[in-house]
Parts: structure tokens; C-alpha cells; sequence
């Protein structure tokens, strides 16, 4: 009688996997249930095999886990696919058919249910992933007119007989679900929730991409690279709702060399893409150093080098977000950790960019931005477009040596002032010199930003007890997974720390670090690249590591083991 299930759906891509990821994840939230998705795929079109992980659990959940509850195999190699995840305890709904002959059923829960078969009988096989859809509803007890009426709405924009043989078939599925728990073959006790009902459910990718929204983006531009495009999808597709360019350029060279004129001319703009295409990019990156213009840069890790692993997960990208770009200029790096921190830090990013006129990074990653839970909405109250331009005079100088490094930004036609940059070393007008000792007061000018910075740093997240003996500590998307692990734990001597902003790295971390009589830290790279950050910041080294790298996210249980072998 579980209060947290692990569902997982497993078939080649074009099958309609997504599909029912997002039906059942959309009808679990409006049935009350707390719900998290994320997926991992491989790197092709059709074939190949495919999983999501749903779970519904009584209590708010964000996080992957190794465990399959219930695995519904949609094809004849998803078992295989996943084998090491299947446990005694796993009830694998599934067709004969769907079986590997080198599949021992003998060893585990297999129930045989006829999804291809009750398609088949509406009018198409293809309808056998909404089969399967209306057996996990059914499973649950979610009423059939709710089920029914939120298949009627997603295929809304097909013909009449497409929505009645779905409809017949999420029917079919439903009362294979239902006769399912009335045989007892399948028991848990998962508490809904009314309040669930208005919460939002958004991707990572959603939520950052509504961060930008709420940070005044308009202006978008981008080569599609994936994990990092559905960014550029979702402020493609709302792009009239609030007056946002969308722009899919030639190449990722043009893309940041447009955003990079689109702050010039007195835009909000933003790049969204993956290791490959930010490589691409860097030039583009120290032009926005020497020209001291702001930009947003949003970078969703993958496995490299090269192509890599295009559809896994890795956090392998710190150090060349960190150092690209030629010569010395400042910037800011911020992960989010939380669907939450995605919204509110790709908003901060807008204005911190515009503020200190440098490029501001959002690193994500696949795992991030392809997972998706309840949230409640953001609070809106306190959120602000902060613009940094003014009107210009005629004798406006636009690199002007101040104090604390930072000059007044004008632009093309707002004033009476000639507003001109270059991307060779300027004077203060913005021409280009050779005079050598301008040229240290231009540099000195530049990296003056950084002192700033390191005031206004984003603070690290303490979570467990004050008085820890040992501290875990983490960064960007590995944060819910490490606070479900450390809780399981039970551990009364052990906190986490995670950080949302990766650099410059926050005043208070020696103090955090230094309180510690044992630090672990958790990365997805092969290096400890944050680790390395710290001890260079710092001066602390983090002797214990735990760290992945085969394109997977940690999972809670994965992680927890791992604790323990160091803590025991």
C-alpha cells in the first residue's frame, strides 16, 4: 500500500510515449494527485527506446528514482531497456508479445494486458498508448468524465472520428484499469489533494522561458540544439501574446551576434542553446565583453565532448561557461536547482545583465529542463523590469571612466548623443585607441563590475540542521534529488548546501565550509568541476566526490547509497 508510485512507460520514440506522459501527468494534476515526470531518450527520430518516469505521490515530489513500481512496456525491447530498474516487487503491465523471448516472466509480477489488441479493435494500433493511458486512470480511481473530457481537449484540433476512437479508447484502457484493482493485483493508497487542482505544472524549459518573459525578453534568437530549444519554442509560440522576436537564426554565431545588436538597439534579448552551439558562440560572448553589453545566455548542458550524448544529461559545462571568451571581462552564473528558481533567476538574469552591462548565464541541463512537478504559482509581487538607459546628450560619452567601472547606457536615437561602440579597444567616446595606458584604465574599468558582484551575490541554500558535522553540498539541478536523498537519510548530523549561483561565488561559502568536519560534494561531471571552483575561490578542497557522468541524473535511492558508503 505505497503513498508514493513509480510509474514508468517504455516504447520506441514515435509510439506516442510523450503522449501519454503528458495526458496522464495533466489528468493526475487535476485529479489532486502530486506529480513528477522526467524522461531520457535516445538521439533519434523513430526506433531506438524510449522511458518516462511518472510519480504520483501523497506528497509534494520533485525528484527521479531508480524504483519501477509499475512499468508499462509498449514494445518488445522496453523491458530489456530497463531491466536493472525492475525489482521483484515491479508489476510489469505489458502484451505477451511485447516480451523478449530471454525475458524470465517467472521471476516477476506480469500481467498480461491487451493494448494492442483493444486499438486494434477501435481501428488502429496507433490508439494503444491512449489504451494504455485509460489503464493507469483506471488504476486510480480517476473519474472516467474527467479522464474522458481532458483526451476530448487535447485532441481538440483533430477530425470528429480521431477524437471519438481516442475517446473509445481511453474508455477501453480505463476498464482494463478498473478490473484490475477489483481483482486485487494491484494495491496503494495515494492521497489526493483539492488544492493540487490550481497549482501549475511547467518544464524547466517552461519555466525559464516564462522567466524571460517576466524579465521584459523581447528578442529571442537561437539555433535549435537540443536539450536547450523547447526555450525558443515556448517564446515562439507566445511571441505575439508579448511582443517578442523570435528568431531561428542560420547558426549559432549569428544567434548571439543578433542578441548582442539587439541590446545595442535597445532591446531584452536572450540566447538559448547546448555545449555545441555555445562553443560556437564564444566570440560573440567576448565581443559582448569588450562592447559591455548585456546579455542573457541561456546554456542547457549535454555530454561532450563534440556531439556526445545530444538527448542525456550532464553538468559538464561550468568551467566553459566560466572561461569562454577571449580576454578578461566579468559575468554572472547562475543554475537553478528548482522549477521555481528557473522563473525567478531567468528574471533576475535580465536585469543583473542590464544593470552591470555584462553577460549573465542560466546554466540548465537536459534533466532539468525536460522534468516537470506541481508548483504553486510564482509570486509576481516583488517582480520588477529594471532598465539601465538613459538619454543622451550631446557630448555623451559612452564608455566614460567612472568610479565603480559602470557608465551610463545610451542608445541609437533616444537622445542627442552619438552612441558608438567597437569591438577593437575604445576611448571613452567609443573609438578605437592604441593608447597603451588607456588601455589599462579600460581593462581596470571593466573588471571593476566584478567587485560589485561579489556584493550582490544570490546566498547558498542551508538545508538540515545548523549544527552539521558533515555537509553535502550541491549545485543547479542535482537539488532535489540530493534534499530528498539527505532527508531519507534520517541523519541528524548532516545538511546539504546548495547553490543557485555558481559565480562569482557567494561571500558566506568559506564560513558554510569551514563549519564542516567532513564535506561531500555532488556533481554531474566527471572532474568536480565546482569543486575546483571552490578550492580556487576559496582555498578549501573537497576530498570526497560523488560523481556521475554516463548521461544520467542521480537518483534518490542511487544517491543515498552513496552517502551512506561515505558516512558509515
Amino acid at each position: 500500500m505505497r503513498k508514493d508510485l513509480s510509474i514508468v512507460l517504455c516504447g520506441q520514440a514515435g509510439q506516442g510515449i510523450q503522449t501519454v506522459e503528458y495526458l496522464l501527468t495533466r489528468i493526475f494534476k487535476l485529479a489532486g494527485y502530486n506529480v513528477f515526470a522526467t524522461k531520457e531518450y535516445m538521439s533519434r527520430v523513430r526506433g531506438g527506446i524510449n522511458s518516462t518516469e511518472i510519480r504520483v505521490s501523497s506528497g509534494p515530489v520533485s525528484a527521479c528514482v531508480n524504483r519501477i513500481d509499475i512499468l508499462i512496456s509498449l514494445n518488445k525491447g522496453a523491458v530489456g531497456h530497463v531491466e536493472k530498474r525492475i525489482s521483484p516487487q515491479t508489476i510489469i503491465l505489458a502484451e505477451k508479445e511485447t516480451i523478449a523471448d530471454d525475458f524470465d516472466q517467472t521471476r516477476y509480477k506480469f500481467i498480461d494486458v491487451p493494448f494492442t489488441k483493444k486499438a486494434t479493435e477501435i481501428g488502429n494500433k496507433i490508439y494503444s498508448n491512449v489504451v494504455a493511458v485509460g489503464t493507469v486512470t483506471g488504476l486510480f480511481g480517476i473519474e472516467l468524465h474527467t479522464v474522458s473530457e481532458y483526451v476530448k481537449i487535447f485532441f481538440s484540433s483533430k477530425t470528429d472520428d480521431v477524437i471519438q476512437k481516442n475517446l473509445a479508447a481511453v474508455k477501453e484502457g480505463f476498464n482494463l484499469g478498473v478490473g484490475l484493482t477489483d481483482s486485487s493485483k494491484i494495491k496503494f493508497d495515494i492521497n489526493d489533494d483539492a488544492d493540487i487542482k490550481d497549482q501549475i505544472l511547467v518544464s524547466g524549459a517552461e519555466a525559464v522561458a516564462l522567466g524571460a518573459i517576466a524579465g521584459g525578453c523581447n528578442f529571442i534568437s537561437a539555433y535549435p540544439m537540443s536539450p536547450s530549444t523547447g526555450v525558443l519554442v515556448f517564446l515562439a509560440k507566445h511571441a505575439k501574446d508579448f511582443g517578442i522576436i523570435a528568431e531561428q537564426a542560420e547558426d549559432e554565431i549569428a544567434a548571439i551576434n543578433m542578441a548582442v545588436g539587439a541590446w545595442y538597439a535597445g532591446a531584452r534579448a536572450m540566447v538559448t542553446t547546448s555545449g555545441g552551439g555555445f562553443a560556437l558562440m564564444t566570440e560573440g560572448l567576448s565581443l559582448a565583453g569588450m562592447l559591455e553589453s548585456p546579455i542573457v545566455i541561456h546554456l542547457a548542458q549535454r555530454p561532450g565532448p563534440a556531439t556526445g550524448l545530444p538527448t542525456r544529461t550532464e553538468q559538464a559545462d561550468l568551467e566553459m561557461a566560466l572561461y569562454a571568451g577571449h580576454g578578461e571581462f566579468p559575468r554572472i552564473l547562475l543554475a537553478p536547482g528548482e522549477i521555481q528558481d528557473a522563473f525567478y533567476l531567468t528574471q533576475k538574469a535580465f536585469n543583473l545583465a542590464d544593470r552591470y552591462q555584462i553577460p549573465v548565464f542560466i546554466l540548465t541541463d537536459q534533466y532539468f529542463v525536460d522534468s516537470y512537478y506541481n508548483t504553486a504559482c510564482p509570486d509576481l509581487s516583488d517582480i520588477n523590469i529594471e532598465k539601465h538607459v538613459i538619454k543622451t546628450d550631446v557630448d555623451y560619452r559612452r564608455y566614460q571612466l567612472t568610479d565603480n567601472g559602470i557608465s551610463s547606457r545610451g542608445i541609437p536615437g533616444y537622445g542627442k548623443g552619438l552612441v558608438a561602440v567597437d569591438s577593437d579597444e575604445h576611448d571613452e567616446d567609443g573609438h578605437i585607441t592604441e593608447d597603451l595606458g588607456l588601455r589599462i584604465e579600460m581593462v581596470n574599468k571593466r573588471l571593476k563590475k566584478l567587485e560589485l558582484l561579489k556584493n550582490e551575490t544570490i546566498p547558498p541554500e542551508l538545508s538540515g540542521p545548523e549544527d552539521y558535522k558533515n555537509l553535502v553540498v550541491c549545485w543547479g539541478s542535482t537539488y532535489n534529488v540530493v534534499r530528498e536523498a539527505v532527508k531519507n537519510l534520517g541523519r541528524d548530523d548532516t545538511a546539504f548546501l546548495h547553490f543557485k549561483q555558481v559565480y562569482p561565488l557567494p561571500g558566506q561559502t568559506s564560513d558554510y565550509l569551514k563549519k564542516a568536519k567532513r564535506i561531500i560534494i555532488v556533481e554531474n561531471n566527471a572532474t568536480a568541476q565546482f569543486a575546483k571552483l571552490i578550492k580556487l575561490h576559496t582555498g578549501i578542497e573537497i576530498n570526497d566526490k560523488i560523481l556521475k557522468y554516463d548521461g544520467l541524473s542521480f537518483y534518490v535511492e542511487e544517491l543515498m547509497e552513496k552517502l551512506n558508503d561515505l558516512l558509515n
